[in-house]
């Protein structure tokens, strides 16, 4: 299901321009969780590239950390607490920046979250 995840335009904006020198690249601090990754059958939805936000977010909350897998891997961790989003589908996450902009949405089939769990995500960013 690769149609499932994009790097945003506004992402790949600041990363030409970076490797121009005009900028410096905006790093990733947080992952945005929402509910509008699937259609009203409950089939994922593709994401797209010109996509600033997600669909409907929920709720931000800071990364605890990253790992390199590969030479070319990304790997970011968030964790949901137990009282993070108690009771709700989570069916997008989104990679955000420190200037609080979008650079990477995936979607997926619904994940009900309870209240007596944490849930940890983690989306490789992949280059």
């Amino acid at each position: 299901m690769a149609n499932n995840v994009i790097i945003t335009k506004k992402a790949r904006e600041n990363m030409v321009k970076a490797r121009a020198g005009a900028i410096t690249l905006p790093k990733i601090v947080g992952m945005a969780f929402g509910d509008g990754g699937v259609d009203s059958s409950g089939n994922v939805a593709a994401p797209t590239a010109d996509q600033e936000e997600l669909i409907q977010e929920l709720y931000r909350k800071e990364i605890k950390g990253y790992t390199f897998p590969a030479d070319t891997t990304c790997q970011y961790v968030c964790i949901l607490a137990e009282n993070e989003l108690a009771g709700e589908d989570i069916s997008e996450i989104g990679l955000y920046d420190e200037n609080g902009d979008i650079a990477c949405i995936k979607t997926f089939k619904s994940k009900g979250k309870d209240a007596d769990i944490q849930m940890t995500f983690t989306l490789d960013d992949v280059f």
